[in-house]
């Protein structure tokens, strides 16, 4: 997957946004944030993985799935846009959406199906 495919699914989810975290490029919902790919190894940041999930990942799909120390203790694993299959992508960046996104934008979102 490209970086504009990725955008593109990012983008697809009500209410997000381009923005910055950290003065890095980023996406957000409602002003939180949502997802970013890091530069230094065009990963993207996926949250809501708990650690056994994100340590389960990594050893079935090692070169799709990885993470930094800087990410040890954090519900996050990183994914290489390379190998990332755009429905997985699409999983990840929905738990985390669900999280970000008000009542009433799940709802619409349920309802349209």
């Amino acid at each position: 997957m490209t970086r504009e495919e990725f955008a593109a699914i990012v983008l697809s989810f009500p209410g997000a946004e381009e923005g910055t975290s950290y003065g890095m490029p980023a996406f957000k919902v409602r002003g939180k944030f949502f997802t970013r790919v890091r530069p230094e190894d065009d990963s993207a940041v996926l949250q809501c993985v708990p650690v056994d999930e994100r340590d389960l990942l990594i050893e079935a799909e090692p070169a799709t799935f990885h993470f930094t120390d800087h990410y040890r203790g954090y519900p996050i694993v990183l994914a290489r846009l390379t190998t990332l299959d755009p429905a997985q992508a699409r999983g990840f960046l929905e738990r985390q959406w669900r999280k970000l996104a008000t009542r009433a934008m799940v709802r619409l979102r349920d309802a349209a199906g």
